[in-house]
């Protein structure tokens, strides 16, 4: 059974990066630059935007961390974060840049993920980037799908004629993920399904997968019983879970029983170190592609 260490191939991916940084200063190119929008304090989103902030260092990127204030009693408006927005749409210097999710609930999120200007929306969301990811055009992959990927690709896991079950039909993880595995060429050519709450015998399902991927955000979800022998598991999920022999007082728990699954499979990602790091990666990838194509606008 191999673990497909996210973390270990993250490393590698920002030494690469870093290198073509060095060689674009060595030229006289500016360094790619991704700026990232914080409203609020949410824990979670302090813990990954404070790993992106760090993986920009990393990878010999400038970024920009922007901190929005919003409480119950001082609300952040929708046009205070849609004018921040429009400054970095408008800032030549910003390559690419993300709003961190989620937002506060009386946030239009999908208002606020249009706003953001196709070729700096290195998060993938955009429905221009969604859209053009559907049918196979160049673009910006979300960033999670792509970080899946690219893991499998570089633990020689091809999906070329594979049955892949994906569970959850997220916009972020279930629908942009099938759409990349379905496409012709490298990395696509597989025949997918996608899973969700209304999903009838689920387990007849997933116990037909060569790759299972879990993006539900239900701990522990996926059991023994719903694979086969031999598959490959992706587990996207990331939920905080109380651990009282914990400092933090919580530990990260995927969708998958990692202990009763794995024993069945031939690879399989762990929580944390398995998918979350290639997800940063991908943003990271996708600042420096938004710098290359900024560079002839300069």
């Amino acid at each position: 059974m191999t673990i497909l260490d996210g973390k270990a191939a993250a490393a590698d991916i920002k030494a690469e990066i870093a290198k073509e940084v060095a060689r674009r200063t060595e030229q006289g190119l500016k360094r790619p630059h991704l700026a990232a929008i914080l409203v609020g304090h949410d824990g979670g989103s302090e813990t990954y935007v404070a790993s992106k902030v760090k993986a920009c260092g990393e990878c010999g990127f400038d970024s920009t961390l922007i901190r929005l204030e919003s409480t119950d009693d001082a609300p952040l408006s929708q046009d205070e974060l849609m004018a921040r927005v429009q400054e970095l749409n408008d800032n030549p210097d910003i390559d690419g840049f993300i709003v961190q999710l989620p937002l506060p609930r009386h946030i239009d999120e999908q208002a606020v993920i249009e706003a953001i200007r196709p070729d700096k929306d290195v998060d993938g969301f955009h429905p221009v980037n969604v859209g053009r990811q559907s049918i196979g055009l160049p673009c910006f992959h979300s960033a999670t799908p792509a970080g899946i990927v690219e893991l499998l690709r570089r633990n020689g896991i091809t999906t070329k004629g594979k049955r892949v079950v994906i569970v959850g039909r997220s916009n972020i993880v279930g629908k942009p993920l099938a759409a990349m595995l379905m496409q012709k060429g490298d990395m696509g050519d597989a025949t997918v399904t996608v899973c969700h709450s209304a999903t009838p015998n689920l387990v007849d399902v997933t116990r037909q997968a060569d790759i299972l991927v879990a993006a539900m955000g239900r701990p522990g979800f996926i059991t023994a019983d719903m694979v086969s022998d031999g598959v490959t598991v992706v587990d996207v999920g990331t939920t905080r879970v109380p651990d009282a022999t914990r400092k933090s007082g919580f530990r990260l728990c995927g969708d998958v029983d990692f202990a009763a699954v794995s024993p069945k499979c031939e690879a399989i990602t762990p929580v944390p170190g398995g998918v979350g790091p290639m997800t940063i990666v991908s943003l990271m990838m996708n600042t420096l592609e938004a710098a290359r194509r900024h560079d002839a606008n300069r």
